[in-house]
C-alpha cells in the first residue's frame, strides 16, 4: 500500500481539492515545491503557477493558482490560493478569453496599482492554465492513439 497525504486546496470563494495525494507539486516564490507523505512541515508563500496533485488512482489534479500559500505538515498539505482554477472544468477557448481579458484589464491599469497587480496575477494563472489545457489535450491524444 502506496503512502498518502491528505490535500486540501481552496480559494477564497470554493473549495477546489480535498482528498488523498501520492505527490503535490506546487509553485513556491523560490522554485517548485514536490512533497511527499512524511515531509518535513513547512509554510511557503506560492506565485501564480499550477499545482499538480498525483492521487492515489486516477489522473493527476491540475490547478491554476494566482499565488497563495501552502502549508506541509507530515500528513496533510494545504493550499490556500488567492484565486484557484481547476483545468478539468475549464476549456481551452475559456482559458484563451480569460487570459485575453487579463492582458486589456493590464494594458488599461496604471503601473503599480492595486488593479494591475490583480490583472498581472490573474495573466500568469491563465497563461499557466492555458498551457496546462493543452499539455493536457497532448497527453489525452497519445494515450488514444
Amino acid at each position: 500500500m502506496a503512502y498518502t497525504v491528505r490535500v486540501d486546496v481552496a480559494d477564497a470563494e470554493r473549495e477546489l481539492y480535498s482528498g488523498a495525494g501520492r505527490f503535490v507539486v506546487a509553485p513556491a516564490e523560490q522554485g517548485d515545491i514536490g512533497v511527499y507523505p512524511r515531509h518535513a512541515p513547512l509554510l511557503a508563500r506560492l506565485r501564480p503557477g499550477l499545482v499538480r496533485i498525483v492521487p492515489p488512482e486516477g489522473e493527476d489534479r491540475l490547478i491554476a493558482i494566482s499565488g497563495g500559500f501552502i502549508e506541509v505538515q507530515r500528513h496533510a498539505v494545504t493550499v490556500l490560493a488567492d484565486v484557484g482554477v481547476r483545468a478539468a472544468e475549464t476549456d481551452e477557448a475559456h482559458a484563451a478569453r480569460a487570459r485575453a481579458a487579463a492582458e486589456r484589464r493590464l494594458s488599461r491599469a496604471r503601473a503599480g496599482s492595486t488593479d494591475y497587480e490583480a490583472a498581472k496575477r490573474d495573466l500568469q494563472m491563465f497563461t499557466v492554465l492555458l498551457r496546462a489545457i493543452e499539455d493536457l489535450a497532448r497527453h489525452r491524444r497519445g494515450q488514444a492513439s
